[in-house]
Formats: C-alpha cells, sequence, structure tokens
C-alpha cells in the first residue's frame, strides 16, 4: 500500500489534485493540522485548491513507513514552499519562502487512502514568514 502513498506524494509534487483525489476513498477523512477533519473527496479538493492559491510546495527527503499488513502508513519529509497569498489569520504574504519539517499518517484500504493526517510546527512556519 506504500505505493498507494508515493502515488498521493508524487501527485503533491506535481500539483496535480486529481491524481491525488484518485488516491482516496470517496469518504476519506481529512485531519489538517491546527484544522477540523474534513470528510469526503469534495472537501479534500477544495482544501487543495485554497492551499494552491495561497502556497507554492514541493515536499522532499521524504521516507515512508507501512506497517505490517498494509492497512497504516507514514510519511516524514521537507515541505519547501512560497507564501503566494494572504491566508485568513495568517501573516500577510509576500512570496516569502519556507522549509519545514513536516509528517503525515494514514489508514488504508483496499488501495485507497481512507484517512490522512498531516502535522507541522505552525509556530515555525509564522516565523519563518514573519522574518523573511
Amino acid at each position: 500500500m506504500s505505493e498507494t502513498v508515493r502515488r498521493y506524494f508524487d501527485a503533491f509534487n506535481a500539483a496535480d489534485v486529481d491524481a491525488m483525489l484518485d488516491c482516496l476513498s470517496d469518504d476519506v477523512a481529512h485531519h489538517v493540522n491546527e484544522g477540523r477533519v474534513r470528510r469526503g473527496k469534495e472537501k479534500f479538493a477544495a482544501f487543495c485548491e485554497h492551499m494552491n492559491r495561497c502556497y507554492k510546495e514541493n515536499l522532499t527527503d521524504m521516507v515512508v513507513f507501512e506497517a505490517e499488513g498494509g492497512t497504516r502508513a507514514s510519511a516524514e519529509y521537507v515541505v519547501n514552499g512560497t507564501y503566494l497569498a494572504t491566508d485568513d489569520g495568517l501573516p500577510e504574504a509576500n512570496r516569502q519562502t519556507y522549509r519545514l519539517p513536516a509528517g503525515s499518517f494514514f489508514d488504508l484500504e483496499n488501495g485507497k487512502i481512507t484517512r490522512v493526517t498531516t502535522y507541522y510546527n505552525l509556530a515555525d512556519w509564522v516565523r519563518q514568514v514573519s522574518d523573511g
């Protein structure tokens, strides 16, 4: 199942939301860092649209782990980004760049991702875009 997670991240780096959606179950639970759980592909797509408007990101130094049985996986990586448009409640965007360690956790079933949970240090991100 880690191949599904790798396809998901390859699609992320290509900014190919449709390919990301193809990796997800219809009722995917998307646990956003510092946010509410969003359920379903439609809400995931809306989240991606918002993110692509405000941020340009590429993930590097990717390490994917898979639990025995293939029903769970995780990944650790570095987010290399540019802050494009001011996001509500966050510092003003002025094309600041940032580099941030992050991780994601997944539940998988029948070759599809049923849960995505992503974590990163928001205070570190705010410091980077405020300083730069």
